[in-house]
């Protein structure tokens, strides 16, 4: 049931994700699991103009379920290192 549940969650992000596409920049950044949560955050910002909030969030933290496409959300973990990849979301 949760494997179902996250294949349809994914798909809904990547649908929606796919009404972005008048964004410029970059949608996520791979490369940027395992660096410091600030300073990815100033990379995010710097790479895609329309990311008006790019915060850093504790795994595990509650957030809301919107989707925005200005928004990202990088997960840090307590030592405050990215530990999923930031997306557009």
């Amino acid at each position: 049931m949760d494997q179902k549940r996250n294949e349809k969650g994914t798909k809904l992000q990547m649908k929606m994700a796919s009404n972005c596409s008048t964004n410029t920049g970059k949608s996520s950044w791979p490369e940027l699991v395992g660096t410091n949560g600030e300073a990815a955050v100033d990379i995010i910002k710097s790479e895609n103009p329309n990311v008006n909030s790019a915060v850093t969030v504790k795994v595990g933290s509650m957030v809301t379920m919107d989707f925005r496409c200005d928004r990202v959300r990088v997960w840090v973990d307590d030592a405050g290192f990215v530990k999923l990849e930031p997306k557009i979301g």
